[in-house]
């Protein structure tokens, strides 16, 4: 099945085709459109924009001032105090016989219109997403923390480290005994052996006590304990630090401590 061609090039076959003396009417058979087209072409190299659908009407339109005053009422009252979208929901039906509407076009309505407002309210920026760009064996991230394993048919509490690579998404694990600095450190040296070699970008990591002494504020600036620092000079490693108080979700979400949490990936586990 052969696929139309784009507009502009029938415009130009068509100016072309005049030139060579093909009249309007045998143009309009060759390329199957109307004497109407074949005018606009000769008139002008360029089609004219496909003109815009009018949005079609929608149940809810009526109701969409009702529900924005409610968002607007949220901005200033107790975060407890205001509307969930089942509550603006029910408001409605409640409140003005809105009975033709379903509950899920409220939500996705209230789920996009919710920013908005705060917006144009001046209450917050508006939403921005920047999309993750990883380079192959540039970037990884790194976390260390209790688990707990059940060894001869006892709960035992362990230790696992967890690095993986942020391009890839290869994730290396290793259950130790002991959360000291030296199970981290073999952590960081099976992994590298595991993997082939050192990230040449950033490393992720938490503020945690096996590599950081003081964290400094709200900033990335940390008093690192000497013997990470020797470490991680000697392999190479540029430790990146999640700022306190900032959920791993948004730093560094695709290592966790427990293995039910990683995300899908090429795994190795020792």
């Amino acid at each position: 099945m052969t696929h139309p061609q784009p507009k502009v090039e029938v415009f130009a076959a068509i100016r072309r085709d005049s030139r060579a003396g093909l009249s309007g009417r045998q143009i309009a058979i060759k390329y199957r459109v109307s004497r109407n087209t074949v005018a606009e072409a000769l008139r002008q190299p360029w089609p004219e924009p496909r003109k815009k659908m009018a949005p079609r009407a929608s149940r809810l339109d009526e109701f969409k001032p009702l529900i924005d005053e409610m968002l607007r009422a949220d901005l200033d009252a107790p975060r407890k105090q205001r509307h969930t979208a089942k509550r603006i929901f029910a408001r409605l039906v409640d409140e003005h016989q809105a009975m033709e509407i379903s509950y899920q076009i409220v939500r996705a309505y209230v789920a996009h219109r919710r920013g908005e407002i705060r917006v144009e309210a001046g209450r917050g920026p508006p939403e921005a997403f920047v999309p993750q760009s990883h380079l192959p064996g540039v970037e990884a991230e790194v976390d260390f923390g209790d688990v707990t394993v059940r060894i001869a048919g006892e709960q035992v509490k362990c230790f696992l480290f967890s690095c993986r690579l942020s391009y890839s998404g290869k994730a290396v694990r290793r259950v130790l005994a002991t959360g000291g600095q030296e199970a981290f450190f073999e952590g960081h040296v099976h992994a590298f052996r595991v993997l082939g070699g050192v990230p040449t970008g950033k490393v992720s990591y938490d503020n945690l006590k096996a590599a950081v002494s003081a964290v400094l504020g709200f900033t990335r600036a940390r008093t690192e304990s000497a013997r990470w620092t020797a470490f991680r000079e000697h392999y190479g490693v540029e430790a990146f630090y999640c700022r306190p108080g900032i959920k791993g979700a948004h730093e560094k979400g695709t290592v966790h401590s427990c293995p039910g949490r990683e995300p899908s990936g090429g795994g190795s586990d020792a």
